[in-house]
């Protein structure tokens, strides 16, 4: 039995139904000529999720991904550190002595899995470094993720894989040169080195990596180019966030603000998360809700998945696969 019959014949109520719903409405999408964003808030990268998500991009089942600046930079932190990794399973139980321990070892603890400063961080840094100060002494400006396709097409980095370089979703999204949306990239490891060098005088002009305001330009482009009514955009949004916060606005931005009504709306939604519905919450908030920021229509397919995504997404990408 494949993954998808296991589901279909196992997954028939509650959240296990929604699953299903979800996966189906992806794939109907899709079959009827849409297109798919796909929103990575949290620690996905670190969670590997890059081993579905990179065939996904290589199927073109995924069209443009938003993600956080820690997500961005998490899979080839991965792609080039995976066996300097240390797994913590008994986090739980963990002391203020020990998390201190794990300072001193230069090990960045996220839940049970920490990440190794110097073979991860810093070799990219090394890395990155170059390319920032090559485009700042051009006067040239590039997007987060646009400074990391060009280090991954380089090859530098691949001497230090220590991964199958077919589960990385940034390898992949770099091959296809799949647009990518980061908000926030300020609020990340390099983020946070970027502007170090800054200060420090490495960097000339902050401006040399393009960030928030700049990205949604962006993104309203290319949405009223590819959004059609028949080829429609759906939103696959994983976790909360800025991730998905973001990029779903561009939708009453182009109606309300630059009057491109005939822009349509998000033809797909579906959001995983573990943030139970509640009062004030925005990434607990039922997809009605959306309904009256003009983001979604009332016969917009829409599911929620309340959940751990890290369990969740990888059976919802295996039915879109066709596992």
């Amino acid at each position: 039995m494949n993954v998808t019959n296991f589901l279909k014949h196992h997954y028939r109520h509650f959240n296990a139904a929604a699953l299903i719903d979800a996966a189906e409405g992806y794939n109907k999408h899709l079959a009827d000529g849409g297109k798919m964003m796909i929103t990575l808030a949290g620690a996905m990268s670190t969670a590997e999720m890059g081993i579905q998500l990179a065939e996904l991009i290589r199927q073109d089942k995924v069209q443009i991904i938003s993600c956080t600046g820690a997500n961005l930079e998490e899979d080839i932190f991965n792609l080039v550190a995976h066996d300097f990794y240390e797994r913590v399973p008994n986090y739980r139980d963990l002391t203020a002595a020990d998390e201190q321990a794990l300072l001193e070892r230069h090990m960045n603890r996220v839940t049970d899995t920490c990440i190794p400063e110097e073979e991860a961080m810093r070799r990219l840094e090394h890395s990155v470094l170059k390319f920032w100060e090559q485009a700042d002494k051009a006067g040239e400006r590039y997007f987060p993720h646009e400074f990391f396709y060009q280090i991954l097409k380089s090859g530098e980095l691949e001497q230090y894989y220590q991964i199958d370089p077919k589960d990385s979703w940034m390898l992949a999204a770099a091959e296809k040169n799949l647009p990518i949306i980061c908000p926030g990239w300020e609020d990340s490891t390099l983020g946070n080195i970027f502007a170090g060098h800054v200060i420090s005088g490495d960097i000339k002009n902050v401006h040399t990596v393009r960030t928030g305001i700049e990205y949604m330009i962006y993104l309203a482009g290319w949405y009223t180019e590819q959004a059609t009514d028949e080829s429609k955009v759906g939103f696959f949004q994983i976790g909360g966030g800025i991730a998905g916060d973001f990029p779903i606005c561009v939708v009453p931005m182009l109606h309300q603000d630059l009057g491109r009504t005939s822009v349509p709306l998000w033809g797909y939604f579906c959001q995983i998360s573990d943030s139970t519905t509640s009062y004030g919450s925005y990434s607990g908030a039922v997809p009605n809700e959306k309904i009256t920021w003009g983001k979604l229509g009332q016969d917009t397919p829409k599911f929620i998945i309340e959940s751990d995504a890290t369990i969740v997404a990888p059976l919802v990408f295996a039915m879109v696969l066709g596992q």
